[in-house]
Order: structure tokens, then sequence, then C-alpha cells
């Protein structure tokens, strides 16, 4: 298994995005595009990254803006850009699958503080003239052979796959939707309403801890004596310690960032944008039965609903009994990446997309859930 890291201009025009690869040591059998929670980075996936390469699947990701090592000059942990953020970060995802696609941009070596400094001078140009016409174009070379192309969003990065599925669903072979929830729509509506007014009294860069607390502040309520108010994350304490303890993460979100996540999550109320999804897609669910971003497995269960709602005809889901919402971070962890595995496997020897036509039954046959762990 061979790891390396990259830099691509992103679709603000200024920021350079990093990226990072595990690839197999022989020919891979398909591509896992990850796509990262909030106040998270990709390589935090590198444990389990590194279980898949290990098994012929090149994996890839990157650091949303910022996060990681994406954040832009000036500017703070959990804020996105100012202009047109949820879209920003769709098209960063597209950009990394165009490059993974056609081969463009993804030699790149892992670049030092000078490199980055340099490269974001001209972030802007190399975006115009390169990246908005490839990821615009939105179809990888005809010519080039092509590798079953799939998606795994977890948390925040699941609201940003369903958005991406609706706009460039066309042409994977299958989504894994982790970890996902669905806020009532009258509820984001009053929160973007809050986050504006606050946003301009306090300006789009402040960290409101009062935003932060009505967004997560009760996750820990069905935890007894809990460690930390991350407990929520996973039964691991150690995880829990570890996410702690990184100074990437669990940092609070700026106004901006708030409003850029509650605003994908409130796109996906639009029946109209949903129905642009694939049909014929594989998606799966997964979540823990204790994560309260799912509402405890009912909010997975209506965004599962809600597929099978506009027609898609291949959509399976499985909560995990007891686990909490980083499924490969939890006390099982293991598990939930074999079955992942066996899923996309599966998936590709199926024939993804291109073969999926069976529709499932309404009344929730897809659905699995965990025995009772020991």
């Amino acid at each position: 298994m061979k790891k390396r890291e990259f830099y691509y201009p992103s679709a603000d025009g200024r920021t350079q995005i990093h990226a990072v690869e595990w690839r197999p040591d022989g020919d891979p059998v398909c591509v896992l595009q990850l796509i990262h929670g909030m106040a998270e980075y990709a390589d935090r996936y590198d444990p389990f990254a590194r279980y898949l390469a290990d098994r012929g699947i090149l994996v890839t990701g990157n650091d949303h803006l910022g996060h990681g090592k994406s954040v832009g000059e000036n500017h703070p942990y959990g804020y996105f850009c100012h202009e047109n953020a949820p879209d920003v970060l769709i098209e960063d995802v597209h950009a990394l699958r165009v490059r993974q696609q056609t081969g463009t941009g993804c030699g790149e070596q892992t670049a030092g503080e000078g490199q980055r400094a340099e490269s974001r001078q001209t972030a802007s140009a190399e975006w115009t003239e390169e990246s908005r016409q490839t990821a615009n174009a939105g179809q990888p070379e005809q010519d080039r052979p092509q590798l079953p192309y799939l998606m795994l969003g977890h948390s925040m990065g699941s609201f940003i796959l369903r958005n991406y599925l609706c706009r460039y669903g066309e042409g994977l072979a299958g989504a894994v939707i982790m970890g996902t929830g669905m806020q009532p729509e009258k509820l984001l509506k009053i929160s973007l309403r809050l986050v504006r007014i606050l946003t301009a009294l306090q300006g789009e860069k402040h960290k409101s801890g009062l935003v932060n607390a009505l967004a997560f502040g009760a996750y820990n309520r069905r935890i007894s004596h809990p460690a930390s108010t991350m407990d929520w994350l996973s039964r691991d304490p150690e995880e829990v310690a570890k996410y702690n303890a990184d100074p990437l993460c669990g940092f609070t979100f700026t106004l901006n960032g708030f409003q850029t996540l509650f605003t994908l999550i409130d796109r996906l109320h639009d029946k109209r944008r949903l129905e642009e999804m694939p049909k014929q897609l594989p998606v799966r669910f997964i979540a823990g039965e204790m994560d309260p971003v799912g509402d405890y497995g009912r909010a997975v269960r209506q965004v599962y609903d809600s597929f099978l709602y506009v027609g898609m005809r291949d959509v399976s889901m499985k909560l995990y009994e007891d686990d909490r919402h980083e499924l490969v971070n939890e006390a099982d962890r293991e598990t939930a990446w074999k079955e992942l595995y066996e899923w996309i496997m599966k998936t590709v020897q199926a024939g993804g997309a291109s073969e999926r036509s069976e529709s499932p039954e309404r009344s929730g046959s897809g659905i699995e859930k965990e025995p009772d762990h020991q």
C-alpha cells in the first residue's frame, strides 16, 4: 500500500485543497472516495482506508475548506468561504473525483508550507483555467479505462454526498451514507434565520457558543456519566480521547460554517432536487442506533424512506445496535469495516448502477439490524 498527499485548487478561487490517497500495491478493483464530517479531516480515516487498500480498493478523500490542511489564509477553522459555500464544497468533492478518473493533477507530491503559500497565490488562476472546465464537464475521458467509482459520506459529509448525488450521481457505482440525519424543515428555517441575524451583528467568522449549544448540546443526553462532551461519538473511550486531543478536531464552527451546514440539510427537503438522483444507483445507509445525529435511528429511516419515495431502486440500510456516531471508530469497528468492504465488493461485482434494476419493497425489506453486542 502506498499513501500520498497532494493539493488541488478549490472552487472558492483562492484556497488549495489537501487530499490523501491510499493506493493498493497491485491493480485496484475500484475507487472509494471518502467525504469526511464536521470538525475532522480525511486522514482520520487512515486505519479504515488502509484496511480497504490492503484488500485492493483505492481510497481517496479531501479535507473540506476550513478543515485539516485546507484552511485558507486569515480564515479560522470552521469557516468555508464567503460566497456559495455549499456549492463550493460539492464542487471540491467533484473535482477530486474528476482528477482521480482522468488522472489530472494526481501526480503531485506532498506540498510543504512554502509550496502551499506559493500555490495559494495562483489558486484562482488554476481554478479558472483548469479545474472549473474539468469539474463542470462532469464526465471522465472516454478513452481512459475506468474503475468502478464509489463514494462514502459521513455525518456532514453525508449531507454533502446526498446533495452531490442530485447533481453528479450519474456514473457512480455506489454510495454509502453513514451517520446521517434529517432535521425538520421549520427548525432549519428558524436556525438559518438566527444565524443570519447573528452574522449581521457579529460577522460570518464569529464562533457562536449559542448556536453550537443549540445544535449539539443535547447529544450526550442518553449517555450515563459521560467522561466528555464528545462521548456521543463512540463507545470506545480511547477513540473519544484521541478526538479530544487532536488539535484538528472538535473546533467550533463559525456562523458561516453553520449557515453552510444548515443550508446543505435544508436543500434535502426539496423533493424536486432528490428526483435528480440516478434511480438505479446502489445506496447503502449505515448508522448506529445510539447516534443522536440520526435521532437514534428514526431520522435515518426517514431518509431511507425518502429515497424510496422518489423511486430509488437499490437502497438498503443497516442500524448497528448500541453503536454511536462514528461507526468506523466504534468499539466494534472491524465488523463495520468488514461489512462495508463486503458491500462494496458485492456492488462492484454486480456491475454497480449499470446492472441494478430490482426495486426493494416499500415496507423496508432492505433494512437490517445488528444483533445485540456481547
